[in-house]
């Protein structure tokens, strides 16, 4: 599991001010800080395998498919790392052998390392910082959302508890301790009694709200995992569908998939 930084201020008045803020927020409940930690601890095993099906829908509605194998390892700080993971692109033959590594780095102020294998050029290449809010493989995922998200990069914020047909839900605020990231906040509905989230809202630099991602959950031995995923840009008009299936927890899966080796191998 990720582990928790600590932000810690000069003075007793910073940390007064902090006391105070979480107390400001909602009564009686957990703060938007306790809340996100909760949510980053909840179980999701050593490591995980699975399939899915993308569909990309334009504003036109027309649509293309993808379907892909995902492998998943949690490192849980060990080298410095929270997880490590590997998506194969299956088909369809335009996009067919394509790899993608993440290493999800555990120090909230150190970039992850990710890496794509494009098969036509036959090249390996390291994706840039700069690259990282352009589109995953045409979808509405960019390549930072790939990546897993650090307690400590944001400010967590509890604005109000909702009820869903009978389903408590904390609404989190989440805004970027960086100046000038990608997103000027998320907004983060979670579920009180399991701690998955079935909506979040993106708002971009300009505090536009730029794409809302929705998603189905299901358990699997005890461990809640992602049945689908619709993520919708606002601004554009464009569509992300994903499909999950065939998911396998604690597989022992070995370290050599998630090399920068394995990339040009394809499926493990």
């Amino acid at each position: 599991m990720k582990t928790i930084g600590l932000w810690v201020g000069s003075g007793l008045l910073v940390l007064s001010a902090v006391a105070l803020a979480d107390a400001q927020e909602v009564p009686g409940e957990p703060s938007g800080q306790e809340i996100a930690v909760m949510v980053d601890e909840r179980e999701d095993g050593d490591d995980q395998t699975s399939e899915a099906v993308w569909t990309l829908t334009n504003s036109r509605g027309k649509t293309r498919k993808r379907h892909t194998l995902r492998y998943w390892k949690d490192y849980e700080g060990q080298d410095g790392l929270s997880s490590k993971s590997f998506i194969y692109f299956e088909s369809p033959p335009d996009v067919k052998d394509t790899t993608f590594l993440n290493w999800s780095q555990e120090d909230a102020e150190a970039d992850d390392d990710q890496w794509i294998y494009l098969p036509a050029l036959r090249k390996v290449r390291r994706i840039a910082s700069g690259d990282k809010e352009n589109s995953f493989m045409g979808s509405d995922m960019i390549y930072d959302d790939m990546a897993d998200r650090e307690v400590e990069e944001d400010t967590h914020k509890l604005l109000r508890v909702e009820q869903d047909n009978g389903t408590k839900l904390y609404v989190l605020e989440s805004t970027p301790v960086k100046e000038n990231y990608i997103y000027s906040k998320k907004l983060r509905w979670i579920n009180a009694e399991n701690l998955t989230e079935p909506r979040i809202e993106f708002y971009d630099r300009k505090d536009r709200l730029l794409k809302i991602l929705t998603t189905e959950w299901e358990e699997i031995d005890g461990i809640w995992n992602w049945k689908r995923i619709v993520v919708e840009n606002q601004l554009t008009g464009h569509k992300t569908e994903l499909d999950i299936s065939n998911v396998r927890f604690n597989q022992g899966l070995k370290e050599s998939i998630f090399t920068e080796r394995s990339l040009r191998k394809g499926a493990p």
